[in-house]
């Protein structure tokens, strides 16, 4: 038998492992090795950091894969909130993760593309490099996408938990923040020429600490109501 705060604290530790990974995949690996405008120095990172790379790629799997568990169980514990908006948030997620998840085909494509296979010698070295980084562009285009549709998420989410009396309001508050920050970010992005975003390390912070307030929340204090929710 789960109780709602045993699932909700369960919630809590795939979102930190979400949260890591993704920061990991990000920060550490796509903007540590990808050089803006020189092709030839992001091949290089790739290729001299070649594990650290697929590491990388492999990280972002590992989210998709807590992700998804992590937020059937926000379903299953602010379904009595409204059945409505709770269904609607699951249908923004779901189709933020197919978006990024298919996007990861951009992310491995340089490994392929600066490979030993015999027909890549049709290519020159800077040519490869060239598709290598235009690569690395389209897939920061697919995040920027995924994250307009999990801002939308982030945004019910948050009203549904200043609704309840699950979580406290404000962490709710938070959560919205950290949706309009991204909703802000993807569509500044798009609209910018060159697709430049100067506004990312400003909403990169409200973000952050929207999504870790929530998650330390459920994965320390759980939720308020402790009946059960799931019998096995």
């Amino acid at each position: 038998m789960y109780t709602k705060k045993k699932l909700a604290r369960i919630a809590g530790l795939l979102y930190l492992i979400v949260i890591a990974t993704g920061l990991f995949a990000e920060v550490f690996v796509r903007q540590a090795l990808r050089v803006p405008g020189d092709a030839s120095a992001t091949a290089h990172n790739i290729q001299s950091s070649e594990m650290l790379y697929r590491v990388g790629f492999v990280a972002d799997l590992f989210n998709f894969v807590c992700g998804l568990p992590g937020v059937l169980i926000m379903y299953v514990l602010f379904k009595p909130v409204n059945k409505y908006l709770i269904s609607l948030a699951m249908f923004f997620v779901i189709i933020q993760t197919a978006i990024i998840a298919v996007n990861l085909l951009n992310q491995v494509s340089p490994l392929l593309f600066l490979g030993n296979d015999s027909y890549l010698s049709s290519f020159t070295p800077n040519q490869l490099a060239t598709l290598s980084l235009h690569a690395l562009n389209l897939q920061a285009q697919g995040y920027g996408i995924g994250l307009v549709f999990f801002g939308c998420y982030c945004l019910i989410i948050g009203y549904l938990i200043y609704r309840s009396t699950l979580v406290p309001g404000v962490i709710g508050i938070l959560y919205a923040i950290a949706g309009a920050a991204y909703l802000v970010n993807s569509f500044n992005m798009f609209l910018s020429k060159g697709f430049e975003n100067h506004l990312f390390p400003y909403l990169a912070v409200p973000a952050f600490i929207g999504e870790m307030s929530l998650c330390l929340w459920l994965l320390i204090k759980g939720v308020k109501d402790d009946k059960p929710a799931i019998v096995n």
